[in-house]
C-alpha cells in the first residue's frame, strides 16, 4: 500500500500512533493523502473545479486510514465494520458537494470491504487541514477475535 513506513503503518506527522484499539474498536487518526509521508494534492476544495480533481486525494486519505486500522489487528482479529467514516474538506467558502466527495471515500470502503465498509458518515467543510491538504479522513471500525 503507497503510503506505508518501514512497519507498514501510515508515516505520523506528529507525536500520535496511526492508530489505537479500545475494546473491540479501532479509531485512527485523521489521514490526510500521503504517499510516503508526501501529500499528493495541496491546497483548498474550490468549488470551480470538478469533483473528479480531488478523486485520488480522498481515496489516498481513506486507503492509509483503512491500512492504520488493519494495521492493528492480529492473526485472529477480523474487521467487522465500519462504524463511523469522518471527512474533513479543506473547502473554500462557495463549496457545498461536501456529501458527494466523501462518496469517493465510501466507494473505496465499499470496494474493499463489501456492506462492512459502510458505516455512519460526516463530511465537514473546515477553514483549514494540516499541510494544506484538501482533504483528512478519520474512521472508527470494530473487529471481533477468534479465540
Amino acid at each position: 500500500m503507497s503510503t506505508l513506513g518501514e512497519k507498514g503503518n501510515p508515516i505520523p506527522q506528529g507525536r500520535y500512533v496511526p492508530a489505537s484499539r479500545f475494546g473491540n474498536l479501532i479509531y485512527t487518526a485523521g489521514m490526510t493523502p500521503r504517499n510516503n509521508g508526501v501529500l499528493i494534492q495541496t491546497g483548498k476544495v474550490m468549488t470551480a473545479e470538478p469533483l473528479a480533481s480531488y478523486k485520488a486525494a480522498v481515496r489516498q486519505a481513506v486507503e492509509n486510514a483503512l491500512v492504520a486500522a488493519k494495521n492493528t489487528l492480529s492473526e485472529q482479529d477480523r474487521m467487522e465494520q465500519i462504524l463511523s467514516l469522518t471527512v474533513y474538506i479543506n473547502a473554500e467558502e462557495t463549496f457545498q458537494a461536501h456529501a458527494s466527495l466523501a462518496d469517493y471515500a465510501s466507494e473505496y470502503l465499499y470496494e474493499e470491504l463489501g456492506d462492512k465498509g459502510i458505516g455512519s458518515r460526516a463530511a465537514i467543510g473546515v477553514a483549514s487541514l494540516p499541510g494544506n491538504a484538501p482533504v483528512e479522513v478519520q474512521l472508527i471500525a470494530a473487529f471481533s477475535s477468534e479465540k
